[in-house]
């Protein structure tokens, strides 16, 4: 039995996210990609678990900076969390508390990047680009546009086949 143990620092699953991001920000048509404020939001875990020793966050917070240097945009960005469930302290900042203060600050064209979603979800699917979407339009954000999780992407696909192949 061999185990993969993690891949948020693989080239190529970088590279595959920067692929999704370019293709989300030529949604945005004419406006400049630096005038696109970059949301990276993460399924969040509770705050003792990364007091535990947990690696999340450091590898979610590294994932976000080789995308940002691979890409070579010059937006503005933002690592937040979100699905918190319970009563307990969980990572922060919070996706729906977020938007808020982006809107406050007067963004206007937001793209949230589902980082560490792999695929779509409920988390992806309806937590981002319903209800989300659906906040970031009622607080005056105008353009605001979700990047699809790698799913198939080809890119994608061949870091996971690299992966495996280094283990055999």
């Amino acid at each position: 039995l061999k185990i993969v143990n993690d891949f948020h620092n693989h080239p190529l699953y970088i590279k595959a996210i920067t692929e999704r991001m370019n293709e989300a920000l030529a949604r945005f048509g004419s406006t400049r990609p630096e005038d696109v404020f970059l949301l990276f939001s993460a399924h969040g875990v509770p705050q003792s678990v990364i007091e535990s020793g947990d690696p999340y966050k450091l590898q979610v917070e590294e994932t976000v900076r080789l995308v940002m240097e691979h890409g070579c945009w010059k937006s503005p960005h933002l690592l937040c969390w979100q699905s918190k469930v319970g009563p307990s302290v969980w990572l922060k900042p919070y996706l729906h508390k977020t938007i808020p203060e982006l809107a406050r600050q007067g963004v206007k064209n937001l793209l949230v990047i589902p980082i560490a979603f792999v695929t779509e979800h409920i988390e992806t699917l309806h937590e981002i680009n319903i209800e989300t979407r659906g906040q970031a339009e009622r607080l005056g954000i105008a353009h605001f546009e979700m990047m699809p999780a790698l799913n198939d992407s080809a890119t994608f696909i061949q870091a996971l086949a690299d992966l495996v192949l280094k283990q055999l």
